[in-house]
């Protein structure tokens, strides 16, 4: 258990059962573990797709024993048009995401103006517990909440089920 009660990340992912899904709504993230991928992919064009290199160390096991369980991992990105150099970035790297089992679609922005979302990216485990993602406006980790509340369980419920209802599947959304 982390700090304030909230579990880790992997911690609430391998208490799945059944599903894990994320909803994503930042056009740039500016997380430290990613300054010098990002900052090569910037320069390079080049983004990591190998599943087992460092980059995907602390992810790609995780996601494989979710799978390997009979968990459904889905995850849905709302995106500003024309994309962000980040989200251009995010989109470079999610063939690994979908080889190692998750499922990705994307919505653009103006797609999304009637569904009630909540102020966060968070993730839904099992549509009963939900941890909240806090960032800066520069995009950095800003902390986490974590909450059981039905009434935020069943908003980011439907707020993610509408999103992935109207999105694009990865392998046909172009950047």
């Amino acid at each position: 258990m982390s700090q304030n009660g909230v579990p880790d990340f992997a911690e609430l992912l391998r208490s799945a059962r059944n599903t894990a899904v994320h909803l994503e709504m930042r056009d740039v993230y500016s997380v430290g573990d990613e300054v010098e991928t990002y900052e090569r992919f910037l320069r390079t064009g080049e983004a990591d797709l190998d599943p087992g290199s460092p980059q995907w160390q602390g992810w790609t096991p995780l996601v494989r024993e979710a799978v390997a369980r009979g968990v459904i991992m889905r995850r849905a990105r709302i995106v500003s048009e024309p994309v962000t150099d980040y989200i251009r970035y995010e989109h470079a790297l999610t063939p690994v995401n979908v080889a190692i089992g998750e499922q990705v679609r994307w919505l653009a922005r103006c797609h999304a103006s009637d569904v009630a979302l909540p102020g966060n990216d968070f993730w839904l485990i099992d549509d009963r517990l939900v941890l909240f993602h806090h960032f800066t406006g520069e995009g950095d980790w800003a902390g986490h909440a974590f909450s059981e509340d039905p009434a935020a369980v069943k908003l980011c419920a439907s707020a993610f089920e509408a999103v992935w209802e109207r999105a694009t599947d990865h392998e046909k959304f172009t950047v």
